[in-house]
């Protein structure tokens, strides 16, 4: 059972987060800092729920829906821009009472949690990277996700039909994988006419937009508190810019999981908690 607790994210949307221990922890062990959890792009605070669970044997552990995902608001006129979710994170952090905490952070997430890390170092003690790049994409890449947005068969009838269309049929999976399948599964809901998702497709755009032009190499850089750079061996992010990423923290270290694309934390739950926990142990009894 999760437990939501709404947050107010900066130019007033309202954000959802949700803390999944039962029953609810009201702090963190000695020792523990709290954790915050941020999905990546078109994701939301379920896709963190095995992790959650076991993370709240020990930490407080928050995991939050961004603007214009899961639960959280999606006034179309709101800010989508990276000092936007930062801001929401750091509003999250406070109202919380989580910091300083470890921030997880998933693709997207990730971005966010470094970049609030190299601004308030107050409220961050931790970092998890989770296959995230810091170099540019490119105007190439925008173009690409663009026509992908437009190639989904929606409104899907089934959830099935989601599932089997993002698993096996989407011409961006490689070969078949029933848990892609079952990640956007989760970000559908049902409509009049079929499935959709819950987020508007112009609105992931913008907020990709706001990234994919810019490197984020001096940002890394600025983060002081130990980090941890997770990537999958299939995943987006190469194993030599994740080493770089390390040698440019100053306080980095690198870990990666087999049998794992860009959705580390869901394809291989198990292998990502052996990557993730000794780290967190070690940052409690630092």
């Amino acid at each position: 059972m999760a437990r939501r607790i709404d947050v107010m994210g900066t130019g007033g949307v309202r954000l959802a987060a949700w803390e999944y221990a039962d029953p609810p922890k009201p702090e963190a062990e000695p020792g523990a800092p709290g954790v915050l959890l941020l999905h990546g792009l078109m994701g939301r605070a379920s896709h963190w729920a095995s992790t959650a669970r076991w993370l709240a044997e020990r930490h407080r552990a928050v995991a939050l829906d961004q603007r214009g995902h899961g639960r959280s608001d999606k006034h179309p006129q709101a800010a989508y821009g990276r000092e936007a979710y930062v801001d929401d994170a750091e509003a999250a952090l406070e109202q919380l009472g989580l910091g300083p905490a470890v921030l997880i952070g998933h693709a997207m997430g990730a971005l966010t949690a470094w970049q609030l890390a190299a601004r308030r170092p107050d409220l961050v003690r931790g970092l998890v990277v989770c296959d995230m790049r810091a170099s540019a994409l490119g105007a190439a890449s925008q173009r690409e996700w663009a026509e992908w947005f437009r190639s989904w068969p929606t409104p899907f009838a089934t959830l099935a039909d989601v599932r089997k269309w993002f698993g096996e049929d989407d011409p961006w999976v490689e070969r078949p994988n029933p848990s892609r399948g079952e990640f956007y599964a989760e970000v559908m809901h049902e409509s009049a006419d079929g499935w959709r998702p819950v987020f508007e497709p112009d609105q992931m755009l913008r907020t990709r937009e706001s990234w994919v032009y810019d490197a984020h190499w001096e940002e890394l850089a600025q983060v002081r508190c130990p980090t941890l750079v997770v990537r999958g061996l299939d995943g987006e992010l190469g194993r030599a810019e994740a080493q770089e990423m390390v040698r440019v923290l100053p306080l980095g270290e690198y870990a990666e999981v087999a049998d794992a694309g860009h959705l580390v934390h869901y394809d291989q739950p198990v292998a990502w908690r052996a990557a993730v926990e000794p780290f967190l142990k070690r940052l409690a009894a630092g």
